[in-house]
């Protein structure tokens, strides 16, 4: 090879850019020339590819975000469009791509190997449901953002004598609200894995809270649990005067997303984009970068998009514990 691209797609996360410029320096290493995708596959549909320097891919590693910018692009999965894509490739002379994202944007790449053109993949989703690996760029800094969150609202829940509903992100998947709940030592944890207590057993648990003496109650709330944070929210005003505490609602939002990555999302970022470079420079296709066990491995494409990595729900029992 002497030409590779790279692009970020999907939904933005922290360290991206540092993935971004591992593949980048890994490449160059090599004698190759290194294209920068801009906006995801909806960029290499429209031949938005630009060659990188040194230069470009320096002083980005402390920046949340990706600097190539990223998109959606539901029509990749149509033959025509994507055929679109390779030409515009192979116009520019590139014979390799390495792709960041999560499981649509892996799905793609897998799609592009099928077609006869080598990919390889690099997990990045804040939500960790990428299967096959035991940990995604992002998730990190992701977890940190939200725990610090809980932290401060403890800090004002407690002053006040209030319940706090905190709403983390995640789509179907209770990766962030279980982990962020038992490291900020929620007292209940909503998953849209798990069917949960009813309604009235979380306002017992509110009660129970308020009658053992604590200055607060906090319930870390996946977005994708059922019946959804707002049902919890109305039907714990109605029982107001049973509560003991106030009862208030905080959504994190997008604020999830961005910020400088910690230290592990770096290095991470860092090992994974390298190694999806270098083994796509060696000839490796259809696979993608996976931390198991501390070690990377490279793990089949086919098998990561096939389905979405389980939650580990024997930890719900550990924060029951922990409560």
């Amino acid at each position: 090879m002497r030409r590779i691209a790279v692009l970020t797609s999907g939904g933005d996360g922290p360290a991206l850019n540092a993935c971004i410029r591992a593949v980048a320096r890994e490449a160059f290493h090599h004698g190759l020339k290194v294209y920068g995708v801009r906006w995801g596959y909806k960029g290499l549909i429209n031949g938005e590819i630009d060659e990188l320097t040194s230069r470009d891919v320096g002083g980005i590693m402390n920046r949340g975000g990706t600097f190539l910018g990223t998109a959606r692009c539901p029509e990749f999965k149509e033959l025509k469009v994507r055929r679109t894509a390779l030409r515009q490739m192979n116009q520019e002379g590139i014979e390799g791509l390495v792709v960041i994202g999560g499981n649509g944007s892996l799905a793609g790449a897998l799609a592009l190997h099928e077609m006869g053109f080598p990919t390889f993949g690099v997990p990045a989703s804040i939500d960790n449901d990428i299967n096959g690996t035991d940990m995604a760029v992002g998730v990190d800094t992701t977890l940190n953002t939200i725990l610090d969150a809980i932290d401060r609202i403890k800090d004002t829940a407690a002053s006040h004598q209030r319940a706090f509903l905190v709403e983390v992100m995640g789509r179907d998947c209770g990766y962030l609200a279980l982990a962020s709940g038992i490291a900020g030592g929620a007292e209940l944890i909503l998953v849209p894995e798990h069917e949960g207590p009813s309604l009235e057993t979380i306002a017992d648990t509110v009660v129970e809270a308020y009658t053992r003496g604590k200055a607060h109650c906090i319930l870390v709330i996946a977005e994708g649990w059922k019946p959804g944070t707002q049902a919890v929210a109305d039907y714990l005003s109605a029982r107001k005067a049973e509560l003991g505490f106030d009862v208030r609602v905080t959504v994190l939002g997008h604020v999830q997303r961005g910020g400088r990555p910690s230290a592990y999302d770096r290095l991470l970022a860092t090992r994974m984009g390298a190694y999806a470079a270098d083994h796509l420079i060696d000839g490796e296709s259809g696979q993608m970068a996976a931390m198991r066990g501390n070690v990377l491995e490279s793990f089949p494409l086919a098998e990561a998009v096939k389905t979405l990595k389980p939650l580990n729900l024997a930890l719900l029992g550990l924060s029951e514990v922990m409560d």
